[in-house]
Order: C-alpha cells, then structure tokens, then sequence
C-alpha cells in the first residue's frame, strides 16, 4: 500500500503560500465584527506596520516560501504540533475524535469481530466531494491509519509512523477484555489468520479474562490522563523490563480491538457517544482503551459500538472513509453462515493468544488511581447532547441552491445571536502533497446582520426580502472562505507558519502575534466540523476551550444529526440550550424560506 500511496502524493501539488498582503487583509476582515472598535485600531495599525514594505512580515514571508520550495509540506509539522502534539490536554474528550455506531444486538464475539476483520486492506484512492468535487486527494493518512503510535512526552508528544516493507509490517492486534491486555497474533508461519481462526482466538482471550486469579491492575488507564502525566508515568514504568517490554508490543500493534463490559446504560445516541469519548470513566470501561494507539475499534457485548482514534495522525473524513468500507463488507458478508465458515476453515497450529503482564509498585498503584481520579472529573465535567433534526436535511437545503454546510454553519452562528463568536470548522487541504486542514472562520461579518434580522420577526414582505437576501449573502461568504480554504488560501496555516518562522530565527516575538485580538480570535468558543457518511453513524469529540462548545454535524437527505458537546463546570455554556437555539434556528430559517416562495406565487 505505501508504494501507491506515495506515488499517487507527489503527483498532487505542495500546499502554497498565500500573498502576505491578501492574508492579512482578510485576517483584518474576519476579525472587525468580533472586537471593539478602538481594539480593531489598535490591531490594524500592528498588522499594517508587520505589512509594511520591508517590514517584518515581508522577511517572514520571504523564508517562509524558502521553507516551501525545500519541503514536501511546508505547514505539516507547524500544524501538527501546534493542533496535537504540543497540547497537553488529556486525549479522551480533548482531542480524540469517536465513531458511533448503531445500536448493535450481538448473538455471540463472533458478530462481534465482524467489524475488524477487514481493517488491514488497502483502499482505493479517494477523491475531493462537495466543494470541487473530482479533485484527487492525498492518500498519506489512509496509511497512517493502522501504522502511527502517539508518545507521550513531558512538554511535547511524538508521533512515529512505521515505514516498513511488507515483511516486517505489524503482525498482531492488541485486545482489551475487563481491562487487560492480550497479544493476538493475526499472522501464523506468514499466513494470515482467516475469520473463523481469529473467532476462536477472540474466544480464549474471553475466557483468560474472566480469570480472577489473573487480574493485573487497568493500566490502560494511564492513557487516559494528560499528556505531561502520562509521559511521567510511562518514564516511571519502563525502569522495569516486564513494562517494556509489554509497552513494546502495544506500540507495535496494527489497532486496539476493546471488548468491553455491558454499561448498564440506555443505548440512547447521548449515552453512547459519551461511551465512546471516555468508556464512562473507571467504574465502567475507562481503563479498557489505550488511547495513544491511532485506532481502536470498541465493541460493547451490549451492542455499544464505534471507533476511538488519536486525531493526530489522520482527520475524521478518512476515518469515515475507511469505516464505510469496512461496514459495508460486513453488510455484505451478513447472510454467511458461521457453520458453514468453520467447516470451510482449514486445522492449523498456531501460538495462542498471550495476556500482557505488568509489573506494578506502590508508587505505580499510586499513579494509577490518580489517573483514575482525574479521568472521573473529566467524565463528570462533560455535558453532551446528540440532536436528531427530522425536520428537513440536505436535500431541502440543496433545493434552495445552497451548501448545506455553508447552511449549517450559519445556523450554528444563529444559535450563537447574542453574542458572535471565533469559530473554527476544519477544511481538508488533502488536494496538495501531505495536506491536513486549515480553519475555515464560519463568524464571517455577514453572519451578525442576518442574526440580527433574524431576531425580529418582522411582517412586512420587504423586510422578509431584505432577511432572505441577508441569509444568502452570509451563506455565500461562508461558502467563498470555504473554498480559499481548501485551496489553500485561508489564514490560520499562513499566520502560523509566519509565527514559527520568526521563533526559528530567535526573532522577538511579532507584536501581530501578541496582540490581543490575535490571541482571542484563535481561542475557538466553537468548534465545528462536518462528517457526513451514507449510514446512521455520527461523530463527536468534546469543545476545545472551557468555555467553548464542540459540534460535529451529519447532513443526511432528510435530518440532520448534531453533536454538541460543552462542560459542566462552565456557567455560561449548556448543551441543551445551544441545541434548544439551533432548532428554533433551523426552523426559522425553514419558514422564512415558505414565506419566500408564498408570496414568488402572487408577485
């Protein structure tokens, strides 16, 4: 797989540099609505003095599109630690994305393993959808899906990616069963294990869990923790051979398969997407994850079901992509008997599955219930509501001729009316050479007129009018930064690469960058990002300020599933009420529209 994935990249162009002046003019634009009046001086004054002729920003620039010409990507490892590997947030919530399954009834582990047994094929090349459609896109990430292991580290993490032949590609999964930790070797004298070999594998390592006498203590839950935490933790257990050499074999797997025990939970959408973002804490099935591992595919026996995936190596579109194929199969293969699979399977030899050991210490037992104590309050903390609105999708949307994420984007801003936020939804640059994402600023300066229209139900067909030309504007704008964006010609890459570039030349620190309005205008109250797929699954992750909200979205024909996400502890945010707001939204929208074609048919 990686041969075609590297020679389908360098076909595709590198990501460029946009004009210095161009970036800063529309960082100006995108800012002016969101401050005061005399602060918008101030700042314009900064950024027109680091845009000067010969100023800072035109040196910057200069080496910045040095950078450009000598590497494949010129913003990959800027935004990589700046996004992932430099926060030190907890993963669980604070960074890892989730896949909700449907609600699953299992008869047996042999429906369960359904979801895995395909993982390790390669997939075809994906191309753009939406938005220049037809464009092809990077295939780097698909890679990285089964072959990248997060570090933890005192001030920063790593991410490794294996770049191996064939021959030495990893050869076994890790399972979770009732927080312990088993080898399963998926290739036996270099053949690959078939579906009925790992059925009976998955079975045994069942049958060594529930062995009481055997029980080692949830080290999984040290993932859990924060980054700095867990890096003191791991530094702490690799001073013992048994710990490394258990660590070691973690960080080789191809993915974490966890199994884990009924909750005891309603499989209502909200009780499940909590599941996924943090097992529910210790008490549940918190400790059975390892969350440095890129993918972890988690199958309730209570047919809770998704996936869990470090963000850091790949974006939730390719994960989607790569689910949809994998759930489709197992659609397909449904009418297959087991029986008739078990008589078709040739006996062979092959090593059992082996239970990971740990050795542990009263400082180590110490460690994790700190780790445990720390993972209850974020689970606690957490206020999640996943909102299914039946009362028009995409198709309704599309009938307006509009985006429908450019649709939703200004509804969320909607539910936001009283007060215009600094919002952030992820635009995939995967049509150049190793491309991630830039920032598509969805708080454009044409949302808070229609917001303010919005808030007045006016009875005068002009000021219908003047409303429904206010909507399409703010849709259109919202569409125009969507495209920059995913061209490559948005601001938040270009603003951290200049960022960084001064800090590689021990510059002082630009004033730009230390002014207030640039500070506040990248703590992102909402956080947003559109994941569709053709099935009844959703995403979700949690916000990434306190103060913040997270809300992932699924267009489907006829509905709309949001997930929205917000802490408890926060008095001025609350799940429920933004999804109060973004329903009387979404309907006020919808009967504007009505009235709109009401009266086309008297004019």
């Amino acid at each position: 797989m990686l041969s075609v994935v590297k020679s389908e990249s360098t076909m595709l162009p590198k990501v460029p540099v946009p004009p210095l002046k161009q970036t800063l003019d529309t960082y100006l634009k995108c800012i002016q609505h969101l401050v005061k009046e005399e602060q918008f001086k101030k700042t314009k004054a900064i950024v027109e003095t680091f845009g000067a002729p010969g100023g800072v920003g035109e040196v910057l620039q200069k080496k910045l599109l040095e950078r450009r010409d000598k590497t494949t990507n010129w913003v990959y490892d800027y935004w990589l630690e700046d996004m992932y590997l430099n926060n030190r947030l907890a993963l669980p919530v604070n960074s890892s994305p989730v896949m909700v399954f449907p609600k699953q009834t299992f008869r047996d582990h042999k429906d369960a393993l359904r979801y895995v047994l395909d993982f390790w094929r390669a997939l075809p090349v994906d191309f753009a959808r939406g938005q220049l459609a037809g464009t092809p896109l990077c295939m780097e990430q698909y890679y990285r899906l089964f072959n990248s292991y997060r570090y933890p580290g005192l001030k920063t993490d790593t991410l490794k990616v294996q770049i191996n032949a064939a021959s030495s590609a990893p050869k076994h999964i890790i399972v979770a069963c009732k927080n312990q930790f088993f080898v399963l070797d998926i290739v036996a004298n270099s053949k690959q294990l078939n579906e009925t070999e790992i059925l009976s594998q998955l079975e045994k390592i069942v049958k060594m869990a529930e062995n009481a006498k055997e029980e080692l203590p949830p080290f999984g839950i040290l993932t859990s923790d924060g980054r700095t935490e867990w890096a003191q933790a791991r530094d702490v257990l690799i001073k013992d051979q048994t710990n490394r050499d258990s660590l070691a074999l973690i960080e080789s797997c191809l993915c974490v398969v966890c199994l884990d025990e009924p909750s005891g939970l309603e499989p209502r959408d909200t009780n499940r997407a909590l599941l996924m973002l943090h097992g529910g804490g210790r008490e549940k099935n918190g400790a059975n994850r390892w969350y440095d591992k890129s993918m972890q595919f988690v199958i309730g026996m209570d047919g809770i079901c998704g996936v869990v995936c470090d963000h850091s190596p790949f974006e939730g579109i390719v994960m989607v992509q790569y689910i949809h194929i994998v759930v489709s199969r197992n659609a397909a293969e449904a009418y297959r008997s087991p029986s008739k699979m078990a008589r078709a399977s040739s006996i062979r030899e092959f090593p059992s599955p082996r239970r990971l050991l740990w050795n542990c210490n009263p400082h180590i037992q110490g460690l994790l219930a700190a780790s445990g104590d720390r993972l209850k309050r974020l689970v606690d903390n957490l206020d999640m509501d996943v909102f299914k609105f039946n009362v028009y999708g995409k198709e309704f949307i599309k009938k307006q001729r509009m985006s429908p994420d450019a649709f939703i984007q200004v509804a969320l801003q909607l539910a936001f009316y009283k007060r215009l936020v600094s919002t952030y939804e992820s635009a995939s640059i995967r049509r150049f050479q190793d491309g991630r994402v830039d920032n598509i600023r969805s708080a454009t300066r044409e949302c808070p007129v229609f917001t303010f229209l919005s808030l007045n139900y006016f009875s005068l067909l002009q000021q219908d009018l003047e409303k429904n030309r206010r909507l399409r504007e703010a849709i259109n704008a919202q569409t125009s930064y969507t495209i920059a964006a995913i061209t490559g010609m948005a601001i938040d890459n270009h603003l951290l690469g200049l960022l960084r570039i001064a800090k590689e030349l021990n510059m002082e620190k630009p004033e730009i960058f230390c002014d207030e309005t640039y500070l506040a205008s990248n703590q992102f109250i909402l956080s947003t990002s559109q994941v569709p797929t053709t099935v009844e699954m959703f995403c979700c992750y949690g916000p990434v300020v306190p103060n913040g909200y997270g809300a992932c979205y699924n267009p489907q024909s006829d509905h709309i599933i949001f997930c929205v996400s917000s802490f408890w502890e926060n008095t001025e945010t609350s799940s429920a009420v933004f999804v109060k707001a973004l329903n009387e939204g979404l309907l006020e929208i919808r009967d504007l529209f009505c009235l709109m074609r009401h009266f086309k048919i008297f004019i």
